[in-house]
């Protein structure tokens, strides 16, 4: 008599890499876990912050807004700043990423989701723009536009990421 389950097993679609990330033990107990996900939010918040922090400081030291800090070299005060800007950002990326594999299903459909990820391509190129120009200029005209579009292009940013968990 032949094996029932053998045919059931055969003619099953099979499991979609989707399906199979969604039943992996990390993300299931990244769901399950009541503090889990919560706790990654807090961290992928503060990194956010560092980020958007460190680069405010510069962008506001390039459109002469921090007059405390007008004595200071920007290129110094940019270069003293990286090593916790890079610091935000791989935890925002840890977090940003690992955030998304548990919810990859409904984040690949939601629009906030997307024009975030969207706005952080912008902010990137904008910043590898003005980096590759050479050195960071205040009295340039271009690098204080440049600048003020990488605060308007953060605070959106930070206002998608916030608008994800409405839409």
């Amino acid at each position: 008599m032949p094996n029932s389950n053998f045919a059931a097993t055969t003619l099953a679609s099979p499991i979609t890499p989707l399906q199979a990330l969604d039943h992996w033990a990390p993300i299931v107990w990244l769901k399950t876990n009541v503090y889990a996900y919560p706790t990654l939010e807090v961290m992928h918040i503060v990194a956010i912050a560092l980020v958007f922090g460190t680069i405010w400081i510069v962008d506001l030291r390039l459109l002469a807004r921090l007059r405390a800090l007008d004595q200071l070299d920007v290129q110094a005060l940019a270069k003293a700043l990286l090593p916790w800007t890079l610091v935000g950002f791989t935890l925002a990326v840890a977090t940003g990423l690992t955030m998304f594999v548990s919810r990859i299903g409904d984040l690949i459909n939601n629009t906030a989701f997307i024009i975030k990820i969207c706005l952080l391509f912008a902010a990137g190129t904008n910043a590898a723009i003005l980096h590759a120009r050479g050195r960071l200029d205040a009295e340039n005209l271009l690098t204080r536009m440049q600048a003020a579009l990488s605060i308007a292009i953060w605070l959106m940013v930070i206002t998608g990421g916030r608008w994800i968990a409405y839409l």
